[in-house]
């Protein structure tokens, strides 16, 4: 019978589970030191947070098919090493959706009713009944930014509080919307007209700083802002600057910036209820965490596919050997794609040429996918169901090869279309490096990194001087230029390497600015 490691304490349904499948080792104390030693005799391992699967240990496990996470977070397993050993890596994501959700509403009904704070004043011996009228949550207007598995779940829970929703998610359909019975808005909308908003988005360099000053302002004042997704996503100086300012506004969060939480002014106001990062710390969410995990360990010892693997799945090593260099140019592509498209992409075609036909590509279009689909999605994007994710978002996806390319090894060129735009890129490796070859059609040679703008113009004399104008006024220096065009005075495509940011504001102007057509801002 094969063996399976219990590396840390686990509840004890999530054992259960394993009896009669595998022969369970329960050594929640195992030293790192021990791991090492006997590692190699195990077929699967579940961990929590204590436990670190790292390279080192990876590379002793000899016999090992799946590293399993009681949890969400994997900071503690080099997925890496485990994809290159082609050790399985699952978590449990759905555990929690139920228990972040409750937290958030609890967080709702302390804040409305000045629960905290009243029950700190009674525990100080006052009786102070007319400082703590709240306010009733019926008939408010909840704004959920983020509408994944828990932001649904939150919304579920509102609508018993008669409460009306509205959200903001650029990728949830309308037929998603309507069954939920929430309406889509952009974010604007929602942050002045919501009487309280609550965040379950992942923290991105988009969502970084999401809610700072300028939304502070112009939220109600009475309104109520929740946190219990990234701490990072709302700005903590400027909250406390709100907080401060308006003392009707009110704010709840169990994440930060900076973990514990120390020396945060925050910790001095009356308006705002914090907690300790524990909105997934329920007993019923542990349980879930070690039932599901163990089934999954329980799945491969069975020859089956678990549901939530984070790293791709197995090919032959020698197919690995000729994809793995391309994995670094699908992961670039696919995240150059969500920083340029239109939210509402309905077809994506993916077409290999050279060397890497004629075998699996699978493991390369599920990188694209999982780059493409995981800035935009609270719950993890892996390997396993980045199919059935993008086809959840809509996405029709087709796939095709040719070998009538002669200038380079091996292409891959990606088409999107949305409703009414139709756009591609195409990337090579050369030299062991990621380049960008083509933009809807106009050839150039750039290396993507760092940060980056893509900029389409009208090719006339002077156009270039303009952008270079504008870049130079916002401080944004040009660290390197690619131009391509087809015809001149026709279209061109301009891609520039920067050394500042490109902000919202610079993008403003240039697409305010005469024969420059579009403008969009990349960070790789």
């Amino acid at each position: 019978m094969q063996k399976v490691l219990i590396a840390d304490k686990i509840n004890e349904k999530g054992i259960d589970v394993l009896e009669g499948v595998a022969e369970v080792v329960n050594n929640p104390t195992i030293t790192p030191e021990e791991l090492l030693e006997t590692i190699g005799e195990y077929t699967g391992i579940i961990i929590r947070s204590r436990t670190k699967m790292t390279r080192e240990v990876i590379e002793k496990a000899k016999n090992l098919k799946i590293i399993a996470r009681a949890g969400v977070g994997v900071d503690n397993v080099d997925l890496d090493a485990a994809t290159e050993h082609g050790i399985m890596v699952v978590n449990a994501p759905q555990s929690t959706s139920i228990t972040v959700a409750e937290h958030a509403m609890g967080l709702i009904l302390s804040l409305s009713r000045k629960i905290a704070i009243a029950d700190a004043s009674v525990k100080a011996g006052k009786w102070e009944k007319s400082k703590f009228m709240g306010i009733e949550i019926r008939n408010k207007i909840l704004g959920v930014i983020g509408m994944g598995r828990i932001g649904s779940e939150v919304v579920k829970r509102a609508k018993a509080f008669e409460m009306d929703v509205i959200v903001y998610d650029p990728y949830i359909s309308e037929e998603v919307a309507e069954d939920l019975g929430v309406e889509i808005v952009e974010l604007d909308y929602l942050v002045q007209n919501a009487d309280v908003m609550t965040i379950h988005v992942p923290l991105t360099p988009e969502t970084k700083g999401l809610l700072s000053k300028r939304e502070f302002e112009m939220m109600k004042d009475t309104a109520i802002i929740l946190n219990c997704a990234r701490g990072g996503i709302i700005d903590e100086t400027d909250l406390y600057e709100a907080l401060k300012e308006k003392p009707e506004l009110k704010a709840g969060l169990d994440v930060y910036e900076n973990e514990p939480l120390t020396d945060s002014p925050l910790t001095t106001l009356d308006n705002v209820v914090l907690t300790p990062h524990i909105a997934a710390s329920t007993k019923e969410a542990q349980r879930d965490a070690a039932i599901i995990v163990a089934k999954q360990v329980a799945e491969v010892i069975n020859d089956e596919v678990p549901s939530n693997v984070l790293n791709m799945p197995r090919v032959d090593n020698e197919t690995f050997q000729r994809l793995k260099p391309y994995f670094k140019l699908t992961n670039i592509l696919g995240k150059i794609l969500v920083q340029t498209t239109s939210p509402n992409i309905k077809e994506l075609n993916i077409v290999y040429s050279g060397k890497i036909t004629g075998r699996s590509k699978e493991p390369l279009t599920r990188e694209l996918l999982k780059a493409f689909l995981n800035p935009i999605l609270t719950e993890p994007v892996n390997s396993v169901n980045a199919r059935a994710m993008a086809k959840q978002r809509g996405i029709s996806l087709t796939e095709g090869e040719t070998d009538s390319n002669s200038k380079y090894d091996a292409v891959i060129k990606i088409t999107v279309k949305t409703d009414d735009t139709e756009s591609t890129i195409a990337g090579v490796i050369e030299n062991n490096i990621p380049k960008i070859i083509e933009i809807d059609g106009y050839e150039v040679n750039m290396r993507p990194e760092g940060l980056m703008s893509i900029i389409k113009y009208v090719d006339l004399p002077g156009t270039i001087g303009v952008i270079g104008g504008i870049m130079g006024k916002y401080n944004v220096n040009i660290g390197e230029m690619q131009v391509g065009r087809k015809t001149e005075g026709g279209e061109a495509v301009m891609v520039l390497k920067v050394d500042q940011e490109v902000t919202d504001e610079i993008i403003v102007e240039l697409e305010n600015t005469k024969d420059i057509h579009s403008a969009k801002a990349i960070q790789i």
